[in-house]
Parts: structure tokens; sequence; C-alpha cells
């Protein structure tokens, strides 16, 4: 178990390693800077940290079957993660000690409730009033999300998961039991996470679970056996707009009143720019704008789809209601938003694709490129390997919401840099990445945005769904091939231990180079 010795030994060895980047240890900002409502924050979700897949009554979920058929890219699971069930009072103890002031995870549906409705697990229960308690008992606010990817996959065998209308009835009666169970003591609740990139990944091109997809849009050795791409995106993610409004409207009725707790919906978003000046693709660029991020948050703020959508996908695009619409507009109290990349935008003439098929991507109509060396990487060279830190992407990001929704509460849940699994402690680019990212949020809060808070991306090494446990995102080194899963802190988090220690101790600046091992003092 990590503890302040092990970690101010640790320090020593950082102290006389890093001479080389003494100058990037102490930001130009400060954590008495921010609102003193701000939070800062880690995050994890709980099929990819929990492990104990198969333990004390927890039924699969769909990325359970997924990846016991061998489809992650490395061929993993996370059948152990790293394995916070087991772990999870080492885990808060080092999160305290690094000075984490909210802890963002997420509730396995599967764990809580097997059947997907029904009867509570009351090991699961345990479980997690468990968690959360230990969580306060330090200090620490704990943020939840209620579903994170992870649909039971009895559900999905039952009646498709999100493609039906049912899943609003599961999915409400679900967040119900968490409210009660556990709105005393949380305050902050995330209804669903991503719901515009799980649509798109597991119902457009098929490369999450349950993998339904035209084959047409398939790509490597992924195959579909049913779907229908031009169709199934739209219908997953009305449904789970819905789902979410439901289950923000029983909070709203039921709990909020007496508890005093704030719910919202999270969205994934990139930032865009244009590819090159030319009117094209400046307009294209505003139409992926409303097609990665209006998608998500156009309903909750003026309760329809972007107009350009409607325009685009025509009835492939299901309708709201008059009751639906007013509400999901009246379903929130924040936005969550996870941003990591900009892209840079091309415009592809006449709803084409390369396939002939129709769905979201023809439908958007464009074509995402990179950046390399600070030159955009043509769309035909994209990939997640050119999509490199542009931290002024996230300030772009928060002003558009800013100037686009009314300015509406925003967290920022899922920020973070993905390195190979073989990377040094010293993680000097993770580092630069978090602090880049937030001073920029900085820079917005000071332009007038209302952002409420920051979360890296993660707090341990955990199973990556796009990268099982090739590519590592944690602040806390975790080992994968000892018995015990070692957690080592970075040099990113004790980066940032240091920026959040600053609020408190009023700790001098960072002076590596007079080996001033004080700086990381964590107590």
């Amino acid at each position: 178990m990590p503890t302040f010795s092990f970690i101010l030994g640790f320090s020593v060895y950082l102290c006389l390693s890093i001479v080389i980047v003494s100058s990037n240890l102490t930001p130009k900002f400060r954590r008495d800077d921010f609102p003193s409502d701000f939070v800062f924050g880690a995050g994890t979700s709980a099929y990819q940290v929990e492990g104990a897949v198969a333990e004390d009554g927890r039924s699969p979920c769909i990325w359970d079957t997924y990846t016991h058929d061998g489809k992650a890219v490395d061929n993993s699971t996370a059948d152990i993660a790293a394995d916070e069930y087991h772990k999870y009072k080492e885990d808060v103890k080092l999160m305290s000690e690094l000075g984490l002031e909210a802890y963002r995870f997420s509730i396995s549906w599967s764990r809580l409730i097997p059947n997907g409705r029904g009867e509570i697990n009351p090991k699961g229960l345990k479980y997690y009033n468990n968690l959360i308690n230990e969580l306060i008992d330090h200090g620490i606010q704990p943020h939840v999300t209620l579903c994170h990817l992870d649909l039971p996959q009895i559900l999905d065998d039952e009646y498709a998961g999100w493609l039906s209308p049912k899943i609003i009835v599961d999915f409400t009666a679900y967040a119900d039991v968490c409210f009660r169970e556990f709105g005393d003591r949380v305050s902050h609740w995330t209804t669903i996470n991503e719901p515009n990139s799980m649509s798109i990944a597991s119902y457009d091109t098929g490369k999450w679970p349950p993998q339904r997809c035209t084959n047409a849009t398939v790509e490597g050795d992924i195959h579909c056996t049913t779907g229908n791409s031009s169709i199934e995106p739209y219908i997953a993610m009305h449904n789970a707009l819905l789902a979410h409004a439901s289950a923000a409207a029983i909070y709203k009725e039921k709990y909020q009143g007496k508890l005093k707790g704030v719910i919202g919906l999270n969205a994934y978003a990139y930032w865009c720019t244009s590819f090159t000046n030319s009117s094209s693709d400046i307009i294209a660029t505003h139409r992926a704008l409303e097609f990665l991020i209006g998608w998500s948050i156009n309903p909750l703020v003026y309760g329809d789809y972007p107009d350009i959508m409607r325009e685009k996908a025509g009835s492939r695009l299901p309708q709201f209601t008059k009751q639906e619409s007013e509400l999901v507009k009246r379903s929130w109290d924040f936005i969550g938003l996870n941003h990591y990349y900009t892209v840079y935008i091309e415009d592809v003439p006449n709803n084409s694709s390369e396939t002939g098929l129709i769905d979201y991507f023809s439908d958007m109509g464009v074509k995402m490129a990179g950046i390399k060396d600070n030159t955009p990487v043509p769309a035909s060279q994209f990939s997640l390997s050119s999509l490199k830190s542009n931290p002024s992407g996230l300030l772009s990001l928060l002003n558009y919401m800013k100037d686009s929704y009314g300015n509406p509460p925003i967290y920022v849940q899922e920020n973070g840099y993905g390195a190979p699994h073989n990377e040094s402690l010293n993680d000097i680019e993770r580092m630069n990445y978090v602090s880049g990212f937030i001073e920029n949020t900085l820079r917005a809060i000071r332009n007038g945005a209302n952002a409420k808070g920051h979360f890296v991306w993660s707090f341990l090494d955990v199973f990556e769904v796009l990268f099982g446990y090739e590519s590592r995102y944690g602040l806390v080194h975790v080992d994968f091939d000892d018995k015990q899963l070692k957690r080592t802190p970075k040099l990113s988090a004790l980066w940032y231990s240091n920026f959040l220690k600053k609020k408190r101790n009023k700790l001098q600046d960072i002076n590596i180079e007079n080996k001033n091992v004080k700086i990381w003092n964590l107590e």
C-alpha cells in the first residue's frame, strides 16, 4: 500500500532524475486562482477499474461478453483490471495523500441489480456504500455516474438495450435505487457517460459492444452480424436522452429538494477547427460541431436536435413529442464534457462516403484530420496518434458552450493523456498535458465560462476501452504483472498534488535544482 514514506522516497528519486524539467513543475497559476466552489479530481469507471467481474453476485455486462470473445485490441479483459473492488481503501488513502478533492467513478448496474431490474444485490450495495463512505471519511467528494458504457448483458439480450424504449423504464428504476440508497452522501450525479460516442461506436461502426452495424462500415477484423448503421445510432441516442431525462425527473421530484444535489448528462466533445480557410471547410466545421456536440447538447438546451441534423438525416432522426422536449430541457443542472483532442475538419461534398453507406458519418459529411508538429495531417492519415495535445482547444470548447448554449455550468469530467504501457514514471508529457489543459480551463473562466470542475482521466491505469492495457492514462501507475497490482504515483500525480496542495499549504515554488524534497510533503 502506498504510504507517505513511500511517496516521499519516490519523490527523492524524481527530484534527482528530472532536473531538466524543474521549470515546468511550478505552474504559472495556482489553485487559489480558481473559484472557491471549483473542484479538482480524477476519475475511473466501474468496468475499467473494479475487476471482480464474477464475484459477489455481479452479472455480466456487454463489455464482459465482448472481451471474453477476444475482441479487445490486445485480447485482454477487465476481469481483474486494477482490482479496485478489493483495493478501494488503499486507493482512497492514496487519493487523500495526493490531495484529490473529488473522485468521479461509476456504479456497475450489473453489480447493483444483476437482473437489470428488480432485486438489489446486497453485496453490490455494500461495496458502493463502503466506497462512498471511505471517500467522505477522507474529505473527498464522490461524483457518481450511473452508466459508463457497461449495460447489463441481460438487457441487451432481452430487448437490444438502448435500441428499445424499454430501457427508459429500467434505467429510471435503477437510477431511483441509486438516488435512494446513496443520495444522502452523493450530491453530484451524472446519468450516462458519452451517449454520443456509445451510439456511434456500438451501433454505427460496430467497434464497441454489442457490435451492431451495417457491414459496409466495418474496418479491420470487426464483423457485425446484425444492425443498421443508418438508423440505429440515432435511435440509441434518442433513447439514452429520454432515459436520462426520465431519471433526472425522478431525482428532481423525489430527492433534490431535501438532498440539494445536482444532476446532469455527459458528452464526448472534440473541439473542431477547419483544415483550410476555404468556405467549404469552414461551413463543414460548423456542421461537425452540431453533429459532434449539438447532438447531445441541443436537446438539453433547446429541446430538439440541431436543424442541420434534421436536414441531413431526415426521417431517420427520431422526433421528440412536445412533452418529451420539455422533459429533456428540464433534465439537467450541469453538463459534463469529456475532452481530449482537437480535430481538423475537411468537407466531404454530397453527403457521400467511401462505401456508399448512409450513416451518421455520411450525414455529417466531413473528414477528420489530426495535427503533427503543429501542422494539420490530412484525413487520409488520421489516427489517434496524430491527435496531439492542444490545450487551447479546451478554451475554445468552453467559450463555444458559453456562446452557443447560454453558458451552462460545465464539469470537464474527463481530460487525459494516453501513453504506451512501458512509459516511464517520469511522465513529463502527461504532466505538461494536464498543466496545459488546467491553465486553459482557467483562461476560459476568466473569459466568463461557467466551468465548475476539472477531472483528470484517469486516477489509476485502467483497462482502456480503445486500447486495453496497451495505452495508459493513469496519474498512478499500476503494475499489472504484479499479483498485488502495486500502485506507484507518476510524476504527473505529484505535479497535480503540488498544484492542489498550494491552495492549503501555500508551499513555496518548486526548486528541484536545490533538491528541496519538502515540495512532495503530502501531510
